[in-house]
């Protein structure tokens, strides 16, 4: 299949050779922290760098001896699963001092180390650059003391620092999420998914507090996941008078049947006058004013716990492989820079101004200029707080707007876990704007019989936390109903149609786009919000759903791996969903630290696979007990599951066994992941609010209807790269391969050679997306707050 051209770079001339680089983690721990460390090592030797650990951060650095240890391949295997840091990090008083930094330069330049990968938040990375900043004057007090030769002065002229954010308040501007800030969300989600269940049963209200004493996010997100009542965040201190108005929400939402509520606040909630408002006022002022059954939870360092989220590994895998590249290619003029994400692409920025920025943000908080640090957070966390005012808070009905245009909802193809948040999402924004919103069950085979009813605000409450589709899908193609489902558009007046789907979904927009010739029912504005576990739409770099299955598979290959733990040599095989499409089986492998992932994109025959149970055989006869290798279900027709379960337990026979395991539907299943209810959430809130301009751009006001016949009435909302775009379908129609059902160009698969690398292959490795130097801004192109980083 034919792939972009691209500058690719080999180990043979990618050369550390003669460097040395050192990897630490400094300040609060994140889970994630382990796999960034993982990717810098084995990075590091695969480009014929040394790499050394400094134990307990800069404590480490600055007591010397053996806190800075030199790393090997074997040394970091089976710590990718593992949350916390395993090499540890401490807070160093001494660090701040010059004397200290004097002992930690010393240190370092006696293991001739020159390069520093450092894992931390905002204070690590300032303590850093200033590191940095003196790294010549302290070579020559070295000298002048007689610690150091003067010829060292010379040989190592230039620190090179290159950071990592590891925090999982997600407080650093600049990148768009950090290391941790996923599983964090994972870990209260949890929580308030078990909590709701009791609540449930009791009428019980709860307030919850999450951690962020200086930043909101992981209050304001797992709001926007849960679909809580009320939301309190620093950045955004409510109005006076909010004790008031929660009231009137919370028993509004009593009297319409609800048995619970949820008031989630951050550790660093304040009122407009700068006071901290507490879980415990909360409680007391719900159960005085409104004598509501009321409980307090705090969640505390249960959210800094536990294994990282497969977002979480990616993530950190993908900075730590850029981090070396970074170090590889700075040079003495070169700033500090840190390894970041927006929107799906690694970026680098400059570390202080990133440091400058997030400092901006507090001193905006400190002088009640609230409005500008939340937009100095960025897009994404303003389009968080946006859309879930949006969505938690309905307004009066004489306030809303009168647009009398009906809007269908519809989920097409297999279910996937957000498809309900989804939905919700664009019921209630749809009813924001004013339109009347209709539920199709069943997909199109339930729109031809007429299963088809309007839809309230209320009745789609608690839907985010659900799995599966709640409206019921199908994988029937509109065309072979055609002619009733125009019947029942006419019947129920539809002016617009929102479809939640995968593949089907797409394909489906294509024949009613084809139907439109014939039938002016179809010449209405359509809209799709890809939904697949396979994540094989094309138009779109992400799919919701798709976070959820790969959780679903990383937890079950960490299972599969530990199951091992203690007996001989073994090695797994994970046949994975997907169809064609080879994203689950290539990222989960990265996620879980696979041997080989097999995929149809990328062909393989019989001297592959020896290949590979060579290179097992290899890895087995050193400390390493484990193996794991991945199969997408159709990646090819002969050498299926039980031909290399077979082939590898023969190939293996003395030096390893092995043992097969398909995980089916599983994948498919269970509640959403944070990342795909938020992902749901915002994506079709857009979408919604596109579908209003279109009906307001296509009303015929003689006619008194909608007509809309143009290409650009009928796209597909998909994410590329760093912007959400909207995209016609038809034009979608020359990037797909219908066949396979799989867009011909597939950016995950620049994804493949990493996991190879981090395996210990030696093979090329694409950096033509590789982050170059850029500038913090305030303001990013406004499709940007696609952030679907959440």
């Amino acid at each position: 299949m034919a792939q972009p051209q691209s500058k690719k770079i080999f180990f043979e001339n990618l050369s550390g050779a003669g460097k040395a680089i050192a990897v630490l983690t400094s300040g609060g721990d994140a889970q994630g922290m382990n796999a960034a460390v993982r990717a810098v090592v084995r990075m590091g030797l695969y480009v014929g760098a040394k790499v050394y650990f400094i134990h307990e951060g800069y404590q480490g650095m600055v007591d010397g001896g053996e806190n800075i240890e030199e790393a090997s391949w074997e040394s970091v295997s089976s710590m990718l699963q593992v949350g916390g840091t395993v090499i540890g990090s401490a807070r160093c008083k001494e660090f701040r001092s010059h004397e200290g930094r004097l002992k930690a330069a010393h240190n370092l330049v006696q293991q001739g180390i020159t390069n520093l990968c450092v894992i931390g938040g905002d204070g690590s990375l300032t303590g850093a650059n200033l590191f940095r900043e003196e790294w010549s004057g302290l070579l020559t007090e070295l000298v002048e003391q007689g610690l150091i030769e003067a010829d060292a002065v010379q040989k190592y002229s230039a620190l090179h620092i290159v950071g990592m954010v590891g925090s999982i308040d997600n407080d650093f501007c600049g990148t768009d999420m950090t290391i941790g800030t996923d599983s964090a969300l994972h870990r209260i989600i949890e929580v308030v998914d078990a909590i709701m269940t009791t609540a449930q049963s009791h009428q019980r209200t709860f307030v919850l507090e999450v951690m962020g004493r200086h930043c909101g996010y992981l209050a304001l997100v797992s709001a926007l996941a849960c679909g809580a009542d009320w939301v309190l965040i620093p950045e955004m201190p409510p109005e006076d008078g909010w004790e008031d108005k929660m009231c009137e929400k919370l028993s509004a939402n009593r009297a319409g049947m609800k048995r619970l509520n949820i008031i989630i606040v951050a550790e660093g909630a304040i009122d407009r006058s700068n006071r901290p408002i507490t879980t415990d006022n909360i409680k007391d002022l719900v159960v005085k004013c409104l004598g509501f059954d009321t409980r307090v939870t705090i969640l505390g360092h249960v959210q800094r716990g536990g294994t990282p989220s497969a977002f979480d590994r990616i993530l950190a895998s993908r900075m730590g492989v850029e981090a070396v590249l970074a170090l590889l290619e700075t040079t003495a003029n070169t700033p500090a820079c840190v390894v970041s994400l927006c929107g799906n692409q690694s970026v680098r920025l400059p570390l202080m101004e990133c440091v400058q920025m997030t400092q901006e943000v507090q001193r905006a908080m400190d002088g009640k200029r609230f409005e500008e640090a939340v937009k100095l957070r960025g897009r994404s966390f303003e389009n968080n707080l946006k859309t879930y005012k949006l969505l938690a808070h309905r307004k009066p009905e004489s306030e809303l707007p009168i647009s009398n245009f009906n809007v269908a909802v519809l989920n097409v193809g297999a279910p996937s876990a957000g498809m309900n948040a989804a939905v919700r999402s664009a019921v209630r924004v749809g009813i924001s704007e004013g339109h009347k919103m209709f539920a199709v069950s069943d997909g199109f085979e339930g729109f031809s019989k007429g299963q088809i009813k309007e839809i309230k605000w209320a009745d789609v409450g608690g839907w985010t936390g659900q799995g599966g589709s709640l409206l019921g899908t199908k994988r029937t193609l509109p065309a072979k109903h055609v002619d009733k489902i125009a019947e029942q558009m006419r019947e129920h007046n539809i002016n617009a149609l929102l479809i939640v789907g995968g593949f089907e979904a797409f394909l489906s927009l294509l024949e009613l786009l084809t139907a439109r010739g014939k039938y002016d029912e179809f010449c209405v504005p359509m809209v799709m919000v890809p939904a697949t576990v396979s994540n094989n739409v094309p138009g779109s770099d992400l799919s919701i759903g798709a976070d959820t299955a790969l959780n679903a598979i990383t937890a079950t290959c960490d299972r599969i791996k530990q199951s091992a733990s203690g007996t001989k040599r073994r090695v797994f095989i994970i046949e994975t969903m997907g169809g064609y499409c080879g994203y689950l089986a290539s990222v989960g492998g990265l996620a879980a630290g696979a041997d080989a992932a097999y995929i149809y994109e990328e062909p393989f025959d019989i001297r592959d696979l020896q290949a590979n149970v060579e290179h097992l055989t290899e890895k087995m006869k050193t400390s390493i007990q484990r193996g794991l290798v991945l199969r997408n279900e159709n990646c090819n027709e002969n050498y299926t599951t039980d031909f290399i379960y077979q082939l590898y337990s023969e190939e293996g026979r003395g030096v390893f066994d092995s043992r097969k395991n398909v995980l089916g539907h599983m994948q498919q299943g269970g509640a959403p992941s944070p990342f795909d209810r938020n992902f749901g959430t915002k994506i079709s809130a857009k979408a919604m609010q596109w579908v209003t301009k279109k009906l307001v751009e296509t009303f015929r006001q003689d006619e008194g209807r909608v007509f809309a016949n143009t290409e650009d009435t009928c796209c597909l909302l998909g994410m590329r790269g760093r912007a959400l775009v909207f995209q016609p379908v038809v034009q979608l129609k020359g990037e797909t391969d219908f066949v396979h059902r799989i867009p011909k160009e597939q950016w995950w698969l620049k994804l493949r050679p990493l996991m190879k690398i981090l395996a210990k292959y030696k093979t090329s490795y694409d950096v033509s997306d590789s982050g170059q130097l850029e500038h913090v801004v305030r303001n990013r192109p406004r499709e940007s707050d696609a952030s679907v980083a959440m």
